[in-house]
Formats: C-alpha cells, sequence, structure tokens
C-alpha cells in the first residue's frame, strides 16, 4: 500500500470500529500527513521501508517547528498507532515505532552550548568543497542570527543584504505570517559570502532554478530534515551530544544564540525581537539559564556560598 492509502484505511478503521469524533479524527489526520510528508520528503514511499530511527527523527522536527510537547505527544501517538494498525493488517512485518516514546513535559530548556562547544562545532565543516563551504555558511547563520531551522531554509537569496559589513542583516519570516529583520555578524556574513560565491552556482547548476540561499547536492532548497542531518554529522565530529536529554539541534543553537546575548548584557526586549517572540514572557524563560550559570559561579567563587 502507499502511505496514503495506509492512512487513509487506518483512519477508516478510527472511524468506524472506535468511533472517534470528527475533530479528534481531523486531528489524527493532520499529524498523519504531517508524519507522510515528512517520510516522502526523506525518500520513503512505503511504510514498510521505516525504521525505528525515521520516526524518532519525526519527532525530533516536530520540536524543532516549535511545537508543544502535548501536541507532540499526539503527533507521535497517531504515528504509533498507525504503524500499530499496520503490523495487525500485515502490511509490514514488524512495528518500528514501539520503542518511539511521546515526549514528556520538559521541565527545562535544554542545555545552551558554550561559547568553545560553538567554536569547535563551527569549525567541522571543511571550506574545500560546495558542500563543506554550505554546511559551514548554514551553521554560522544560525547561530549568528537565532534563526529557526524553519527560517533558515525557507530563506532566499533576496532576504539577505551583506553589501556593508557594518549593517548587514537578513529578512527571517516565522511563525504566524510574522516577519523580522535580524543583523548578520561577520563571521556568519563571511561564510555566507564564500558559500555564495564559491559554492552555490556550482550546486544550482545540477537545478532547475531556485531563489533559495541554502542548496542541497541536486541544486533544490535544502530541506529541514537535510539541515538537521547537517548539524548532527558536525556535533558528532566535535565531540558533543549527539543523544540523550543535552543532544545538539538547531534549536541548540537558537538556545545558545539567546543565552550569549543574556549572558553580555542584552537587554530580554532586544533578544525578544531578534528571536521573533510575540510575547517578552516567551524569551523570558531564557533568562533561567543565566540565573543557573550564576548560581554556578557563585558557588564555586564566594567564599562564604558553602
Amino acid at each position: 500500500m502507499s502511505l496514503e492509502t495506509t492512512v487513509r484505511a487506518y483512519l477508516d478503521h478510527l472511524s468506524v470500529e472506535r468511533g472517534l469524533s470528527r475533530n479528534t479524527l481531523a486531528s489524527y489526520q493532520r499529524d498523519l500527513d504531517r508524519y507522510a510528508l515528512f517520510l516522502r520528503e526523506s525518500g520513503i514511499e512505503d511504510l514498510a521501508e521505516v525504521r525505528s530511527a525515521d520516526v524518532t527523527r519525526h519527532l525530533a522536527v516536530l520540536r524543532e517547528d516549535g511545537l508543544a510537547s502535548a501536541s507532540a505527544a499526539r503527533a507521535i501517538s497517531a504515528v504509533r498507532g498507525l504503524h500499530r494498525f499496520a503490523v495487525r493488517e500485515r502490511l509490514v512485518p514488524h512495528d518500528v515505532a514501539a520503542e518511539v516514546r511521546p515526549p514528556a513535559p520538559p521541565k527545562r530548556l535544554p542545555k545552551a552550548l558554550d561559547v568553545d562547544q560553538v567554536d569547535r562545532l563551527l569549525a567541522v565543516p571543511a571550506a574545500d568543497s560546495p558542500l563543506g563551504l554550505r554546511d559551514r555558511a548554514i551553521l554560522e547563520f544560525l547561530y549568528g542570527t537565532g534563526a529557526r531551522i524553519s527560517e533558515a531554509v525557507g530563506a532566499d537569496i533576496d532576504d539577505l543584504d551583506l553589501d556593508d559589513a557594518a549593517e548587514s542583516s537578513a529578512i527571517l519570516r516565522g511563525k504566524g505570517g510574522r516577519s523580522r529583520v535580524v543583523p548578520v555578524g561577520g563571521f556568519a556574513r563571511t561564510a555566507v559570502q564564500a558559500y555564495l560565491v564559491r559554492a552555490r552556482p556550482l550546486l544550482a547548476a545540477a537545478g532547475r532554478g531556485t531563489p533559495a540561499i541554502f542548496l542541497n547536492a541536486r541544486g533544490g532548497r535544502l530541506s529541514r530534515q537535510s539541515a538537521w542531518t547537517v548539524l548532527h554529522r558536525c556535533a558528532t565530529v566535535a565531540g558533543l551530544p549527539v543523544d540523550g536529554p543535552y543532544a545538539v539541534s538547531p534549536h541548540t543553537l537558537r538556545h545558545s544564540y539567546a543565552t550569549h546575548l543574556l549572558d553580555g548584557g542584552a537587554d530580554v526586549r532586544v533578544v525578544q525581537e531578534l528571536l521573533g517572540h510575540a510575547s517578552v514572557t516567551t524569551t523570558q524563560v531564557y533568562t533561567l539559564v543565566t540565573v543557573e550559570r550564576l548560581r554556578e559561579v557563585y558557588a564555586t567563587s564566594h567564599p562564604r556560598a558553602r
């Protein structure tokens, strides 16, 4: 069966056999349509080709897109139900989603990288090939602008203004159709310009033409999944965690961007604008990280702290 046919059969099963409400079915369909799109973008057209790592990666992408824990848990529950159904109907031999657990509500933000860790990560891509130049550019862009992964891969050439080193900027299009202009620092500007001049034309020659900044090896727009893979590979080489609660992800760079700005004395409302948060209360959660760091410094430095 095709992915669409299997999803349709499962939704029919939920409607007829379990009598779920129309609203619940609509939620299941949205979650499963998103899952099917993720699989197709990963080159998977049949549920029998899916592996446990693919389901785990889908969960990671949901979280990188900013989906709340409860929403991500519901989406993964729908995916797990689809795979159980496929096994019962003998469409696939194994339930590869059984071991993928829905996320628990987070107690705190993922740990931000320190500056040395960021430097190690950004130094991994070798600037001696088109893909190496691209990988360095996208990592520098993510950390240098605080962009969400979807904003970075969704950005176009016309969204960049890198002519003046002192006023370099990029337009990022975030949630709810909101756009913001953010500064592009010197390191990110240098890396992106090197990529645009020395690598992007070579990558673009393999495609049909796209305004996207970041391209894949076939000349098309780089997907979120591929950008996530770039970061995972570079984090592994840099010796940074890629599994567990502190695994490095594109959102880790966004956390680090905000934390380092606040550590450097930036006002929380300025950071709010840079991150594209609609409310300052969303940004204030980042201050918890800096408070913990202050406690660590106090505990190790003050003679009466112990």
